[in-house]
C-alpha cells in the first residue's frame, strides 16, 4: 500500500492533470482551480501553489477531487 509523501504543489498538479484527467482552470494568488467532467458532473479541487504541500492538505485537495490516496501515491 503506497503512503502519501509531502510534495509540491507544481508536483501535485501534474499528477492530477497528466494521470487523472483535471486542468487548470485559472489561479488566483498561490491557489490553482482544478477541474474534470465526469459521467456524474463536473469534479473540481483548489490546489496551493506552495514548495510543500502537508498531508493534512493533500488529503483535503484528493477529497474534494475524489481521488483515492492510494491511487494518487502510486504516481509520487
Amino acid at each position: 500500500m503506497p503512503k502519501l509523501k509531502k510534495i509540491s504543489g507544481k508536483d501535485c498538479v501534474k499528477i492530477l492533470c497528466n494521470k487523472f484527467g483535471f486542468e487548470v482552470i485559472r489561479q488566483k494568488g498561490s491557489h490553482m482551480v482544478l477541474k474534470k467532467q465526469t459521467p456524474d458532473g463536473k469534479v473540481g479541487t483548489i490546489v496551493p501553489n506552495h514548495k510543500e504541500i502537508k498531508l493534512g492538505t493533500l488529503k483535503g485537495v484528493l477529497k474534494l477531487a475524489d481521488v483515492k490516496e492510494d491511487d494518487f501515491a502510486e504516481f509520487q
